[in-house]
């Protein structure tokens, strides 16, 4: 043996420092799930998106149709879901399919526990999907497909703690520590946006005052600018003559274009949605010192417009400052489609169970030939 020739390692070495180093079951099970075609479902207030994801995070195909309204029975959305799976399954070999849903889905991730934007209450939305699909099906709240999604392919690449912000209607958010979705003991963590951050504040329509989505999300950053535009105040000027005064029409896509465009008045509402929002990801470092913070949603399509004033916010408001460590805040990279990739990956984790009955039926099926040939 020549002594100067390197060292090989041992034999399963390098996976072996691969699975210390991702720790926890979630973790070590994407490395290992079948690299099959899951279909990723998004369901929002306003649409359900839908896509074929690969193994490695890209969407193959996709579909979108408007979210039956509220006020419809749980079936109703469950008909859309199931119509928009089978649409994509015509072209595309699917071995199972992840939800995304806003709403607090319980431990065992099988039912809805509570939709603020759907008629779910307690919704057994898994089994009953399960059973007209017949492929294994995986519920988690759409924050928590999110940040898995931006942890496994986007901006939260490398970090072992990262925090994600999502800001759309409201705020919602999740925790992701060693590669593992913390949801807590009743699986409804993450519900940042409903921290009171003003007392006696706006009322929410969780029925609480001084939430932080009223001061930081899509709905405060639009009813600031209908208040204004309502009263013609002069700063309002332009987004009213955009709309041709009707005040209903001012939308959050709007106020940014007309922010990039240098309106004055629509780029101090999203500086002061991200003060708001750089004051609660303060509070959040305080009770979990991650190491990231991810933001995504429609809002953050305002990008430095928005998370340039957080960070600025963030660094004026963190105990300790000075004295510690301070954790990055990036604009998620994945954009609207990390709901959607992360809830089709994650179901890829159950996926090897919808491979083993294929082939056990399979193998039942040639035992069967053989009695029958002989």
């Amino acid at each position: 043996m020549n002594p100067a020739a390197p060292q090989r390692a041992p034999r399963g070495a390098a996976r072996a420092t691969v699975l210390r180093s991702v720790s926890h079951r979630e973790r070590r099970s994407h490395l290992t799930a079948p690299r099959v075609p899951t279909v990723g479902i998004d369901i929002g207030g306003t649409k359900v998106a839908a896509g074929v994801v690969d193994a490695d995070g890209h969407i193959l195909e996709r579909a979108t149709t408007e979210t039956p309204d509220k006020s419809k029975s749980p079936k109703v959305v469950e008909d859309v879901i199931v119509e928009l799976v089978l649409d994509l399954s015509e072209r595309h070999d699917v071995h199972a399919v992840g939800i995304g849903a806003a709403g607090w889905i319980d431990t065992d991730r099988s039912r809805v526990l509570f939709a603020p934007h759907l008629s779910w209450r307690n919704e057994p939305l898994r089994d009953a999907l399960s059973e007209r699909l017949r492929v294994p099906v995986m519920v988690d709240n759409d924050a928590n497909a999110a940040a898995w999604a931006e942890w496994r392919f986007g901006a939260g690449r490398g970090e072992d703690y990262l925090v994600m912000i999502t800001l759309g209607t409201g705020i919602g958010g999740a925790i992701l520590e060693d590669g593992q979705v913390k949801r807590g003991k009743y699986g409804v963590a993450g519900e940042f946006g409903h921290m009171q951050v003003v007392p006696g504040g706006h009322r929410c329509p969780c029925g609480n005052r001084g939430c932080w989505e009223q001061y930081s999300s899509g709905n405060a950053l639009v009813r600031e600018a209908r208040e204004l535009a309502a009263a013609e105040s002069p700063v309002a000027y332009g987004i009213i003559d955009r709309v041709k005064g009707n005040v209903g029409d001012i939308t959050g896509p709007l106020i940014t274009e007309l922010a990039r465009e240098g309106d004055a008045m629509c780029t101090e509402l999203l500086q002061d949605i991200g003060q708001w929002l750089g004051v609660g990801i303060a509070n959040l470092a305080a009770a979990l010192d991650p190491s990231c913070f991810v933001i995504g949603g429609g809002v953050s399509a305002a990008d430095d417009l928005l998370i340039k004033p957080a960070q600025d916010a963030f660094a004026r408001s963190l105990t300790g400052r000075g004295y510690r460590p301070e954790a990055r805040i990036v604009r998620a990279r994945l954009g609207n489609d990390a709901g959607l990739v992360g809830a089709a990956d994650l179901a890829r984790l159950v996926a090897r169970r919808f491979r083993r009955t294929n082939r056990r039926r399979v193998e039942r099926y040639e035992r069967f030939a053989q009695v029958v040939g002989k």
